[in-house]
């Protein structure tokens, strides 16, 4: 735009333009005019065209790219009015070609040539000027002029523009909007998809004898594994993956046969355990019998407390924390840094290391200053001294046990702890009350096959046999009549027998307590006093029990993260009871037995 736009032939000379400096001349680009109209003149000097361009290019991006003026111009053609010089002045029209490039804007400017510098003036977007008020001299007459009409269209056609930049946005809204709505639905299907694809799932199979057989030959243990969880789902959800013409015994037996090897026991015991529970905690069982329980210590509160016990171990190194709010005397070991069963406080007799399952029968017995209390199976003395303690040393403990080598340590813990009212005894349990009787409160702490204590004694899962429970079963049936007779049941404190084992089978436990009650009407279930622990069985596997049995107490390691165990509780309120024809059969098969 350097150079001067060339005439085009037939068209007028280029308007020369004087600026006038005068009042009246508009100091802004825009002036209102006396008919309220307005008129628009961009100053542009020779040496601001690039100014002018960048102009244009703000122009086009804010309108998204479109150059209003450009389409304005394209859109329709433009009459022009040119007046005649003469008086006669003729009208003529000539249309207006469409600005298409840069080149074509110059054509719009008119070059001032009574100016100092190179002065333009630009007149698009020109509105219309009334003549009687028009700033412009009779010279400058040849001016084109704009029809308003055609001003008007230019304005809706920007209108339009502008409508069509929202519509837009509304469309993207809305199309982003079904895409939302598209990838639910496809969210939903998917999630259909597998819900019936697990529906639809393949149904475990039971493996034949012959991959029984392959198997038994070199066992792997991971297959095995894999093989009890998939069995468990099935049974768990048997309507819908079970083998209906297999049947859910099939499945059960085959689930025996996998744990037994995986875990390591003969088939019999573990199928005897297995039935105590619901097929997913059977599994919690076996696995916490598998992982060794805490060490815990029991304070002896004849020589010290359990605070000072506590801070003299911490000093030498000793992680540890109270049991829990049910206990007062107990202590858990986590780490020592130093043998826990060599400590100056052991060899003083400050604790003796028991677990926290074996604190609860005597709890459950309570026994009373001043009483004659007997433990028909003491040995090792862990309950005898916590006994004695809980008496501070008052009254008489008859600690006996069975086992003569046993006492050794019975008698070794009583002296070290510093328990001074224990009488030790070697008789057979059975025998009482004939060597002595009129105890205000007995113990039985039973012999059993020690199914809740497998983490201390891996031996357990093997070397017990059916048989075992026969004679174990039957042998603390004898124990337990002959507890019950040795309590006197005038005394005015006691006339209390608990019975326990660290067995969790029921051979052991419910049936041998359902027996007493049939054997001894003197007597009756009473709570144990102990506030945890999970409720004896009153039916096992087409077994029924009493309705008192519900007052007795289990405890597994996979609950109560201790050693399995059976507590219950008797009250003899009674000396005397109408004897039995079948207790002197009973008898004379005992002797039978033991004879042979």
């Amino acid at each position: 735009m350097g150079r001067r736009a060339k005439r085009k032939q037939g068209e007028p000379e280029p308007l020369l333009i004087k600026p006038k400096v005068d009042s009246r001349t508009p100091k802004s680009s825009e002036e209102k005019i006396s008919n309220g109209k307005k008129r628009k003149l961009v100053d542009i000097t020779a040496g601001n065209r690039e100014t002018e361009r960048n102009a244009s290019k703000k122009v086009k991006s804010a309108s998204n790219g479109k150059i209003l003026e450009k389409e304005s111009m394209q859109k329709q053609k433009k009459t022009v009015t040119e007046p005649s010089n003469t008086s006669n002045s003729k009208i003529r029209k000539k249309e207006v070609k469409n600005v298409s490039d840069q080149s074509t804007f110059s054509d719009h400017l008119v070059f001032n040539k009574n100016t100092s510098n190179d002065t333009f003036y630009s007149f698009y977007n020109l509105e219309t000027i009334d003549d009687e008020n028009s700033l412009l001299s009779d010279s400058d007459s040849s001016l084109p002029k704009f029809n308003d009409e055609e001003e008007d269209g230019d304005a809706l056609q920007l209108l339009d523009d502008d409508s069509d930049d929202g519509n837009s946005e509304l469309d993207i809204e809305e199309k982003s909007r079904i895409l939302d709505e598209e990838k639910k639905k496809e969210a939903e299907l998917a999630d259909a998809e597998l819900q019936t694809n697990i529906e639809r799932m393949e149904k475990f199979n039971l493996p034949n004898n012959q991959e029984e057989d392959e198997q038994n030959l070199a066992p792997d243990l991971q297959v095995i594994n894999q093989r009890i969880q998939d069995i468990v789902g099935v049974l768990n959800n048997f309507k819908k993956l079970g083998d209906e013409n297999r049947g859910r015994s099939a499945y059960v037996e085959q689930l025996i046969k996998d744990m037994a090897v995986y875990y390591g026991y003969s088939e019999f015991l573990l199928e005897k355990l297995f039935h105590l529970f619901s097929v997913s905690e059977a599994i919690e069982f076996f696995e916490a019998s598998e992982i060794s329980r805490p060490v815990t210590i029991r304070t002896n509160t004849l020589r010290t407390r359990r605070r000072d016990l506590a801070q003299a171990l911490i000093n030498r190194g000793v992680n540890l924390e109270p049991i829990g709010k049910w206990t007062k005397v107990g202590l858990t070991i986590f780490d020592s840094s130093i043998p826990i069963g060599a400590t100056p406080e052991y060899l003083a007799g400050h604790y003796m290391l028991q677990s926290a399952s074996s604190f609860l029968p005597i709890m459950a017995l309570a026994p009373r200053e001043n009483e004659k209390i007997l433990d028909m199976a003491s040995a090792p003395g862990g309950k005898t001294t916590y006994i004695a303690a809980l008496m501070k040393n008052t009254g008489i403990i008859f600690a006996n046990d069975a086992s003569k080598e046993r006492t050794k340590g019975l008698i070794s813990n009583i002296h070290r702890l510093g328990v001074k009212n224990v009488v030790v005894s070697n008789y057979d349990g059975r025998l009482f009350p004939s060597v002595t009787g009129g105890f205000d409160r007995v113990l039985l702490d039973a012999p059993c096959s020690g199914t809740g204590i497998i983490s201390k004694d891996p031996a357990v899962k093997i070397n017990k046999t059916e048989k075992d429970f026969m004679v174990l079963p039957h042998l603390q049936k004898e124990l337990i009549l002959a507890a019950i007779d040795s309590v006197d049941a005038r005394s005015s404190t006691g006339g209390y027998i608990v019975y326990s084992t660290c067995s969790v089978t029921v051979d052991e436990n419910e049936e041998v307590v359902n027996y007493a009650l049939k054997k001894r009407p003197n007597v009756k279930l009473v709570s144990t006093g102990l506030d945890f622990g999970q409720e004896g069985f009153t039916k096992y596997r087409g077994k029924v029990f009493h309705p008192s049995l519900k007052l007795t107490k289990r405890y597994y390691p996979h609950v109560h993260n201790m050693d399995g165990f059976f507590v219950s509780k008797f009250k003899k309120f009674s000396n005397t009871f109408a004897q039995n024809n079948d207790d002197d059969k009973q008898k004379t098969e005992l002797k039978k037995e033991e004879n042979n």
